[in-house]
């Protein structure tokens, strides 16, 4: 009973334990950058000694990873949210969900944007990160051209995807380089007149069709 009432507490403390090594990483980086966020930095920032981060992570970039997929994880759970209490079932109203998801304050929070910031550029140097990118642009990419399937041919579609997911980026992009606040509002704003001008290229072909 002792050894497995220790076992049990030892399993319930694992998701603490990474996730305060988690928001450590987050704060480290917001602090003083990738560069300088050091394993014992991060560990002390947890209240945790550098032999914990070994174990769970291996190193900084196992930890960058590991914070990297929180990230994310946090960005799907919300999009799905937003998308399952639409009022209506619209490509709109879906795309809109995905960009609001997207420019969130869980995205876009100083701490957050650093780590993005972070992940991006460890990314083409190191494979395991260059892969989780990969996922999830490719993720988005899908989840647009779903919606804008809907409304649009496949070619169009894609373009249109293609297009929302580079805006996206970059909005995100330059506000956080921008040196002030970034302004989600008028991101959102920018993202939705794009796909609302996509997705009117329907109603366009539809009254040429009728004209001829």
């Amino acid at each position: 009973m002792f050894w497995e009432s220790a076992l049990r507490k030892r399993n319930e403390m694992l998701p603490l334990r990474r996730k305060q090594l988690i928001q450590a990483t987050l704060e480290v980086i917001d602090r003083v950058g990738l560069a300088d966020a050091t394993i014992a930095l991060i560990a002390k920032q947890a209240g945790l000694s550098t032999g914990i981060i070994s174990h769970y992570f291996g190193d900084k970039s196992g930890l960058l990873e590991a914070t990297m997929r929180q990230i994310l994880r946090d960005l799907r759970e919300d999009t799905m949210r937003r998308r399952g209490e639409l009022a209506q079932d619209s490509a709109a109203a879906h795309l809109r969900a995905i960009v609001d998801a997207n420019f969130n304050d869980s995205q876009v929070s100083g701490p957050v944007m650093k780590t993005w910031l972070a992940f991006w550029s460890s990314s083409m140097h190191q494979e395991s990160l260059r892969r989780l990118q990969h996922v999830n642009d490719q993720r988005l990419r899908s989840n647009l051209c779903c919606q804008f399937l809907r409304e649009l041919p496949l070619p169009q579609a894609r373009q249109a995807a293609r297009g929302l997911a580079a805006m996206i980026d970059g909005l995100w992009l330059r506000g956080s380089l921008s040196g002030t606040a970034f302004d989600a509002d008028a991101a959102r704003q920018l993202a939705y007149e794009y796909l609302d001008y996509q997705l009117a290229k329907k109603s366009d072909a539809a009254a040429n069709a009728a004209t001829t």
